[in-house]
């Protein structure tokens, strides 16, 4: 069994449809399907069920799929030490997230006690450019939020969060349960400065052009709240400034954290990073 067959297999495995799978490796579903193919021709056994309700793992592929990841972590830690005896054991980590994310916290507990002398730089951005100088060439992987430009990059989702609107705590709409972005129609929004990822804009603007203040950063955006009553946005779950309030809103796609690099990087560092960020934001000390 190579190594690239199993992370094909896991991928498969993980994302139960053939075609995200293929989009997360980067390569057409014909090929990956012959590699699974391949593979349970070795194994002697089917790996998936496959229906028209979709793909399913069977006993044996349940197995193999505990195996794999087993494997490909010990090879992803033979890299990572080869690396380290190079000289070459630092990484650069761009952060966007809220530094007191508890899935953070547990990422970097975790990263320290799997590779103890790697040293880890982390380069701190503000709203204006949601790939943390990814883009630029200035960290080798991000800790960031979606959606943005993703071209030229690869991502992984970490975690997927409600969204609700950042009013002040006197605010009539405060004091409902839930909003609709219909009722913040004729709201102020902030704003990020011209040059900023579109995507990213229109994602923090609720998909429509608004008018506001201009900010760069959070607290730049919770200042623009509480003196101007403008309208913003978070992630729900983080605890309000005082002086403001959350509401959920409805009809807001959530936001999504993510790892992201460039995806013709194979630095091991950066493989292990992203393994060790799913586990943790999961929840979990264990690498998957």
């Amino acid at each position: 069994m190579e190594l690239r067959t199993l992370r094909y297999f896991v991928a498969v495995a993980e994302e139960l449809h053939f075609g995200r799978a293929a989009a997360r490796l980067h390569m057409s579903q014909p090929p990956l399907s012959r590699a699974i193919k391949a593979l349970e021709t070795d194994v002697g056994a089917a790996l998936f069920r496959r229906s028209s309700a979709g793909v399913a793992l069977t006993p044996v592929g349940e197995v193999l799929l505990d195996e794999a990841r087993a494997l490909l972590d010990h090879a992803d830690r033979v890299r990572v030490r080869v690396t380290a005896a190079a000289g070459a054991a630092a990484i650069t980590v761009g952060m966007l997230a809220d530094s007191t994310d508890p899935g953070a916290t547990r990422l970097a507990a975790a990263y320290s006690r799997r590779h103890p002398d790697v040293e880890v730089h982390i380069r701190e951005t503000d709203l204006t450019d949601p790939t943390c100088g990814l883009h630029a060439g200035l960290v080798d992987v991000a800790l960031t939020r979606g959606p943005f430009d993703k071209t030229g990059l690869t991502t992984r989702e970490l975690r997927a969060d409600p969204v609700g609107a950042l009013l002040r705590a006197d605010d009539p709409l405060a004091r409902r349960d839930s909003l609709a972005l219909a009722d913040l129609a004729d709201r102020r929004w902030f704003l990020f400065p011209a040059g900023t990822d579109p995507v990213w804009q229109s994602y923090w603007n609720g998909g429509e052009p608004r008018e506001g203040p201009v900010v760069r950063g959070v607290q730049e955006c919770r200042q623009a709240v509480l003196w101007n009553g403008t309208v913003g946005m978070t992630p729900m779950g983080h605890e309000s400034p005082a002086g403001l309030t959350a509401v959920p809103l409805i009809d807001m796609p959530p936001s999504r954290v993510v790892a992201a690099w460039k995806e013709d990087d194979t630095n091991p560092l950066i493989r292990s990073f992203v393994q060790i960020a799913t586990a943790a934001y999961r929840g979990s000390d264990r690498t998957p």
